[in-house]
């Protein structure tokens, strides 16, 4: 029943994606991702992941901002809530270097840090840049503000590193690779999202991804790391 629900939604959404195409350029894009599954029997599980993301290019600049959640229970009880959001401005310098600002904000009511917080200015290079193959690596620094489920708080000053990787392996398939790295005095935080996406009809694609969250630095009896499994339908505009 509950997968029902994810074919409705293509089939809702495939008429718009299809006049998509005949609109012109924009200097506006985004995506919208949702998942859904549920199991029952002798457990049952219920897992929710949504996500959006909006971006707007204008001359040497571009912005975008972008949220996600993720929400899973078992026996109506929740076993996981995470929220994500943030903010990025890129300045382009070249064709393959840029300077980026960007702020980013977590949430966890399971994790070992309630929320985090981090500013952070650096610059980005594109490594690599053909029609199959993109690689984009950053470097930066700034300041992250963190507090633990147990209420205690961390200001810290933190370096970022970051590479993105995508691989169109066909004109209807793409892999994506995200590592991000914040490292600081009290606390490193480091996420990998590895996704695999594949076209339906149009601009929507049915998408496979693996998150791995890990803190190095938590309050006893608390896991160090969080992994998503999740499949999702992804509507790009």
């Amino acid at each position: 029943m509950k997968l029902r629900m994810i074919v409705i939604t293509a089939a809702l959404l495939a008429p718009f994606s299809l006049m998509a195409q005949d609109e012109p350029e924009s200097p506006w894009s985004g995506k919208a991702t949702l998942g859904y599954l549920a199991t029952s029997g002798n457990t049952e599980n219920t897992t929710l992941n949504t996500g959006f993301e909006v971006g707007f290019k204008t001359g040497q600049w571009a912005h975008m901002f972008k949220a996600s959640a993720i929400e899973a229970s078992e026996n109506e009880s929740t076993t996981a809530e995470a929220y994500d959001a943030g903010w990025k401005s890129e300045r382009n310098l070249s064709d393959k270097d840029f300077l980026f600002g960007r702020l980013s904000w977590r949430k966890d009511r399971f994790g070992g840090f309630d929320t985090q917080f981090s500013q952070t200015l650096g610059y980005g290079r594109r490594l690599i840049d053909s029609d199959k193959h993109k690689l984009n690596a950053e470097i930066g620094a700034g300041a992250r503000q963190s507090e633990l489920r147990d209420g205690t708080k961390e200001d810290e000053t933190i370096f970022r590193g970051g590479l993105d990787y995508k691989w169109l392996f066909s004109e209807t398939a793409e892999f994506r690779q995200d590592l991000t790295v914040e490292a600081g005095d009290a606390n490193t935080y480091t996420e990998s999202v590895t996704a695999i996406s594949a076209k339906l009809v149009g601009d929507l694609a049915l998408v496979a991804s693996y998150t791995i969250k890990n803190n190095s630095d938590v309050p006893p009896l608390t896991e160090k790391t969080d992994t998503y499994t999740a499949l999702s339908l992804e509507y790009a505009f």
